[in-house]
């Protein structure tokens, strides 16, 4: 797998962390069972895709930016689905979450 590749799969690897942690709102505490069958196959795909993607790419940075990207859009889905607070300070942190995986992208 190339390098600009594993920066795909390591996007959609962030993006199944979205996944799951949403996920976990809906199962609550993993007594429903499709969504906890939903979360638990995202769990393991994002973790699978990350791995997947650190042949090729920095671990510091991929996990970095793994992790960025699964709060950033966490944070954001629960701002539309949960009427979680948009606050500035809220919006202006996330804004610094997306600056660093910027710069790490950047950087790696």
């Amino acid at each position: 797998m190339s390098v600009s590749t594993s920066w795909i799969v390591l996007f959609i690897a962030g993006l199944l962390e979205v996944g799951w942690a949403i996920g976990l709102k809906y199962t609550v505490g993993f007594t429903r069972l499709w969504p906890s069958v939903g979360t638990v196959f995202a769990m393991v795909a994002s973790v699978l895709l990350l791995g997947l993607a650190m042949k090729q790419l920095p671990v510091g940075s991929a996990y970095a930016i793994w992790v960025g990207v699964g709060a950033v859009g966490t944070v954001i889905l629960g701002i539309f689905l949960f009427g979680e607070s948009a606050s500035p300070a809220r919006l202006i942190s996330v804004g610094f979450i997306i600056a660093g995986i910027i710069g790490l992208k950047l950087a790696a």
